[in-house]
């Protein structure tokens, strides 16, 4: 039985120390020991006109801190998939807003990637970490589609 308390231990310790990354502000946040996943979330906005099919990469920042490596992405019109990779040891995620688009993408732990995508019309769109507080500490960027 002692492996077991071990683990329901460690599982309450990971879960107190996502709680303690948000914010006090109501949130369905998940925390989970197994081991990191990529995520998959699809909107389509348009009709697909087969262009764009666009991947674009972006990271967290691997030291900690609530910001991605880049502040600002520019894409082409159509599908649009984003692929964060997240080699910091506090969870994080990617999302997009703007023009009626509202993609969560999931939460993932060290080493794992969230990814998302959306068939996209030019204009400006918002990007961010999905995480309770993260957005709010500035962990957000602009999505520039043409």
């Amino acid at each position: 039985m002692k492996p077991r308390r071990i683990y329901i231990a460690f599982s309450l310790a990971a879960v107190l120390a996502v709680a303690g990354c948000g914010s006090s502000s109501n949130s369905n946040s998940t925390s989970s020991s197994a081991p990191a996943t990529t995520s998959t979330a699809t909107t389509n906005t348009t009709p697909s006109s087969g262009g764009g099919g666009e991947k674009l990469s972006l990271s967290a920042d691997p030291s900690g801190a609530l910001k991605f490596d880049k502040s600002s992405l520019t894409g082409k019109a159509g599908k649009v998939t984003i692929a964060m990779a997240n080699p910091s040891s506090v969870p994080h995620g990617v999302s997009i807003q703007g023009s009626g688009v509202d993609v969560e993408g999931k939460v993932v732990q060290q080493g794992g990637t969230s990814t998302i995508s959306a068939t996209l019309k030019p204009g400006k769109y918002t990007f961010f970490c999905p995480v309770p507080g993260h957005r709010q500490a500035g962990m957000q960027g602009t999505l520039t589609v043409q």
